[in-house]
């Protein structure tokens, strides 16, 4: 019974999981572009490394070495992986790292002192980023796990103490190779969790599109590494900034991600879509007025002659006022992907009037228009753009289907007036497009727009704008200049 229970349970679970509206997959393609700028960051954060001075005594010699600091680090095999359940593996094998170091020698009542340069051979660096998603949304870097070690040193000492410093260099580079060793987790640890946390702020979760709407990219869940890829769900839905607590159901098809050539791949269903238009049509912004001179003057001169009749009955003084067309969506348009192309369903009323000044309007006809916009997706950098297009049109009356036939007239000039004059206002807000959940710096390059049964998926590849160090310095957080920052894990369990 208690079994039954359970199942039942997550069965009901599984029912109430909320659909994503957008997904993301990042395959191993884009490994060796992410590792090569990564390991250019990662040398950077290396050369911070700060090694405590280092004072011993072996008989009557006296020794400090100070002033130890991380020059160069070479990287001669290196590996970044996906892997399950622990999303990044990066292994770095048999590196080295260039040292500069003070020396100072005291023997009964000689001295000796200068910097020397040495290096450390055998540099071996596993380290694992575990990702998952934060209360808000967000994805972080949770933890690091991390062993790193040094096989052996090397110290070319020299001058009049040289003799003395090789009898030494034994004691001097354990001590600097244990040292090292105790150092390099803590700076990865806190490059993971600390520095590519302020990165990953840089993604937008909730986030103002214009003054109407805003869009959510909260994570649904942790994401989902396999050896191949790494998968993120995203809610992706908008929503009116003046109420962002309203919310549309996903009742769309879960968009998939089938392929793995390129290196990235985004999926949008068409609930991303349904809920963008329905936000607009929410927020009040889906209507358009037209008076006076912004009616173009032949659909005028049109629409007066059709109206005539009506007109002549009027007053004088209201028988040449401005006239006023007026648009106004009546429900949320509705989007179609289909492997053929995207529509778009808008129902809107059409109000033509005469308004004199300083008087109430005279209505001269009111109509239903129903349209149909293709519409054709790009993702340029890390904005999608939509580019609408007018393709079929229809106005019946509300008042009889005798005015229905009388308003066949119209239907050539108002559709030329919806591409000349709407359209192009409509296409500027469409195509300022709306940012995908990427970080700074990174843009999709050789984008290509593929259409599915309820869906669409864009497969791109990545571009680095920016370097992850000019990004990370920008967003830097404050007081996070020191690796060793309580942020760090003692360095006994982080390096072996």
């Amino acid at each position: 019974m208690a079994l039954f229970g359970a199942l039942f349970l997550a069965l009901l679970a599984g029912a109430q999981a909320e659909l994503p509206g957008c997904k993301i997959r990042i395959t191993s393609t884009a490994l060796e572009l992410v590792k090569q700028e990564g390991l250019r960051f990662l040398e950077q954060e290396l050369e911070t490394i700060t090694i405590p001075d280092l004072r011993g005594r072996e008989g009557q010699f006296y020794y400090n070495i100070s002033e130890v600091k991380v020059m160069e680090l070479q990287l001669t095999s290196s590996e970044l992986n996906f892997q399950p359940e622990q999303e990044l593996m990066l292994q770095i094998n048999n590196g080295s790292l260039g040292l500069r170091f003070r020396r100072q020698l005291l023997y009964w009542f000689f001295y000796d002192g200068g910097y020397i340069n040495a290096s450390a051979e055998g540099v071996s660096i596993h380290t694992a980023l575990q990702l998952s998603r934060d209360p808000t949304g967000r994805m972080k870097v949770s933890n690091v796990s991390c062993q790193a070690s040094v096989s052996r040193m090397h110290a070319a000492f020299g001058g009049t103490f040289k003799k003395v410093y090789e009898f030494l260099s034994m004691f001097i580079t354990s001590g600097m190779r244990f040292l090292l060793n105790q150092q390099i987790c803590p700076v990865l640890y806190h490059a993971g969790t600390v520095l590519l946390n302020s990165l990953l702020e840089t993604v937008p979760v909730r986030s103002a599109v214009d003054e109407f709407v805003g869009i959510d990219y909260s994570l649904l869940k942790d994401p989902v590494a396999s050896a191949s890829s790494l998968d993120m769900e995203f809610r992706g839905a908008f929503f009116p900034l003046a109420d962002s607590n309203w919310g549309l159901r996903n009742r769309a098809v879960e968009p998939q991600l089938p392929e793995a050539e390129r290196m990235v791949y985004v999926a949008f269903s068409e609930f991303f879509f349904d809920s963008a238009m329905e936000s607009y049509f929410q927020a009040g912004a889906l209507k358009l007025s037209l008076v006076g001179a912004k009616v173009p003057h032949d659909l005028d001169m049109l629409l007066r002659a059709t109206y005539f009749g009506n007109i002549v009955l009027l007053s004088p003084a209201v028988i040449n006022s401005p006239l006023k067309l007026e648009l106004r969506v009546t429900a949320p348009p509705r989007c179609t992907i289909k492997p053929s192309g995207t529509t778009i369903s808008v129902t809107a009323s059409v109000t033509i009037a005469l308004v004199p000044p300083n008087q109430p309007k005279v209505k001269l006809s009111s109509m239903t228009m129903d349209a149909r916009l293709s519409a054709k997706m790009a993702l340029q950098g890390k904005v999608l753009r939509t580019q609408l297009d007018l393709r079929r049109f229809r106005i019946y009356s509300n008042e009889s289907a005798l005015e229905s036939l009388a308003l066949i007239p119209l239907q050539a000039p108002l559709k030329t007036m919806l591409q000349i004059g709407v359209m192009p206002m409509l296409n500027e807000r469409t195509w300022r497009g709306v940012q995908i959940p990427l970080p700074e710096g990174i843009d999709f390059v050789r984008e290509v727009v593929t259409n599915h049964a309820g869906f669409l998926t864009i497969g791109a590849d990545l571009h680095f704008a920016k370097g992850l160090r000019e990004v990370i310095e920008k967003n830097r957080p404050a007081n996070t200049r020191n690796p060793r920052a309580p942020s760090a894990p003692p360095p006994s369990m982080a390096a072996v």
